[in-house]
């Protein structure tokens, strides 16, 4: 078991061990240990690449463009290394100069630094791709320009190949000490298992620079050959690449939240694209000022004005991106606190319900004794001889004494509202059933009724005595609305939107003054003597009670619209998928 769970090491080990066998079995220069050496080290390289692409296969989101990019990085070092290959061995020469694979050795650190500027570690669900994708190409961009600035002259122009080595060393060391840097400040500030990842990643590339460095002083004396003892830690980091893919596959690779202080995080690559930007013109000063070579100096020229150039497009897009991010952010936030504002009004509503009802239950009662009496004394007294005046006066008294009672009735049915039993239920039957009966009463008033319940509407969970009530009390209500203009149009709709029964209730009467208050008790419009302002609040009651939702807006076209919703029963639900909603017919 514990040779299958350290199988890499073993291996490497063993790898390691034979390849270091090979400089005293062959002899220096020979072609069998160049071959050897060459072709071992492309296939590490090629496996590494390999077992990445293997991790981003099963992985998604940031982990799998973390893996994605690191397979990218070592394709790269690949392909440098198969260009070694074809010369060395295929083709029996040395290696030329100026040589491509250089500026393919120098490029393939990039997707490497992309890949851990990426945070994996942390949970980034607002990034976009593109704008990660933008970054990549930035950072790949200014360090082309870096290699054309400052080897490319020499190489390709010039011809001076000592002074162009020189260059290409010491900026390509500065390139993967940046990396390590990098990786370094992610292995203090990370905890967990990426954490082991960035110590893997971390060890191998410190190995490679170590490897670079010496290879680059034995090509300088003159001593480097392949399958040389210089060749040992170069194999050793390709193979410390595998063990940091087999590690990325064992263990769960979670991300965690961005703390607070590493907030600062999210605004590197926009401030690196920054550096690049004014790092490129004051290169150019330089080349103006410091350059002896004239030929040089034009060409770094040249250099520095198409990186500026393609550096300010990648820019300017980027910043058009993050401002058309910023707009869909905004709208976002708006709806969110629409929504709050919503939530809050439900939630005072219900609150104020809840007050009014203990209140109510308490003091109903107790004035509930008194009224019986003052009326029971005033029937008295009216039939007790009084002078006509008197009488009057007694049957006001009377009449008084019975609104009052009237009015403690309605309290105390709104104060007693108590969850009543519910049963599935056909919505659509029941709306019909309550406009059928305040249809009798619409008829002889002027009111033209209409109503369009949409076919097969899903079942809700409800009380069937409450919701006829509830329908009945909203056209009753809007019936009273239209008398005051001599008659209307009250059209009634009932359809499906998703999971949710959505019902209309529309009238062309003179609308609502605040349309925000209508739920709220004692809130009436009516003459007094003529509602008590309390049959919307306990309609709202009733339909909250029920999992729905009730609102009252004013029609732009004139009158009021109320709209309830509720939600479908979940069994039902689940046996029939929603539906498309039916616009209603009136809007």
């Amino acid at each position: 078991m514990a040779l299958r769970r350290h199988w890499w090491a073993i291996s490497g080990a063993v790898l390691i061990s034979a390849y270091a066998v090979l400089p005293f079995i062959f002899a220096k220069n020979s072609f069998p240990l160049t071959a050897a050496g060459d072709i071992t080290c492309l296939l590490v390289m090629a496996a590494s690449a390999t077992a990445a692409v293997a991790n981003a296969v099963g992985q998604r989101g940031q982990n799998r463009a973390f893996w994605m990019l690191l397979a990218t990085g070592c394709m790269l070092w690949t392909v440098n290394q198969g260009l070694w290959t074809l010369y060395e061995v295929v083709l029996r020469r040395e290696i030329p100069h100026p040589f491509a694979g250089d500026v393919i050795l120098f490029m393939h650190v990039v997707p490497l630094m992309a890949a851990v500027a990426l945070r994996p570690h942390y949970s980034q669900a607002q990034e976009k791709l593109y704008l990660s994708t933008l970054s990549l190409l930035m950072l790949l961009i200014w360090w082309v320009f870096l290699y054309a600035f400052v080897v490319f002259p020499d190489e390709y122009i010039l011809l001076n190949q000592e002074l162009s080595r020189q260059s290409y060393d010491w900026l390509y060391q500065i390139e993967n000490l940046a990396l390590l840097g990098i990786l370094a400040a992610f292995v203090l500030r990370t905890r967990g298992p990426w954490r082991k990842i960035y110590i893997y990643l971390l060890t191998a590339y410190a190995v490679y620079t170590a490897s670079s460095v010496m290879i680059d002083e034995a090509i300088a004396r003159n001593v480097y050959y392949t399958g040389s003892l210089y060749d040992i830690p170069l194999l050793g980091s390709a193979w410390l690449l595998v063990g940091t893919c087999e590690q990325g596959r064992k263990l769960t690779l979670a991300a965690g939240p961005a703390p607070v202080s590493n907030s600062q995080w999210r605004f590197l690559p926009s401030r690196l694209a920054m550096l690049a930007m004014l790092s490129a013109p004051v290169m150019g000063i330089w080349a103006v000022f410091a350059d002896p070579v004239p030929l040089r100096r034009h060409c770094r020229l040249v250099a520095t004005f198409a990186a500026m150039l393609t550096l300010s497009i990648f820019l300017f897009l980027r910043q058009f991106l993050l401002d058309r991010e910023l707009l869909r952010l905004l709208e976002e936030s708006r709806h969110s606190l629409e929504n709050l504002r919503s939530v809050q009004g439900q939630l005072v509503q219900r609150e104020k319900l809840a007050s009014l009802g203990q209140l109510v239950g308490g003091v109903a009662h107790e004035i509930n004794n008194p009224v019986a009496a003052i009326l029971g004394y005033s029937e008295l007294l009216t039939s007790s001889g009084l002078s006509p005046d008197q009488s009057a006066m007694a049957s006001k008294i009377a009449q008084q004494a019975r609104r009052t009672r009237d009015l403690v009735s309605h309290l105390l049915n709104f104060a007693q509202q108590t969850p009543a039993e519910k049963t599935l239920l056909d919505v659509g039957a029941l709306l019909q059933r309550a406009i059928a009966v305040e249809g009798l009463r619409m008829g002889s008033q002027k009111i033209a009724l209409s109503i369009n319940v949409s076919p097969g509407l899903p079942q809700i969970r409800g009380n069937a005595n409450q919701l006829l009530q509830c329908f009945m009390q909203i056209a009753a209500n809007a019936r009273d609305a239209m008398l005051e203009v001599g008659g209307g149009t009250f059209f009634v709709s009932a359809r499906q939107e998703g999971n949710e029964v959505v019902l209309q209730f529309l009238d062309n009467g003179p609308g609502v003054s605040e349309p925000e208050r209508v739920f709220d008790p004692f809130y009436t419009t009516k003459p007094v003597g003529h509602g008590a302002g309390l049959g919307l609040s306990a309609t709202y009651g009733v339909v909250q009670d029920h999992g729905g939702n009730i609102t009252c807006e004013n029609r732009p076209e004139g009158g009021a619209v109320v709209t309830v919703r509720f939600p479908v029963s979940e069994s039902v639900a689940e046996s029939n998928p929603p539906k498309a909603g039916i616009a209603a017919a009136a809007q």
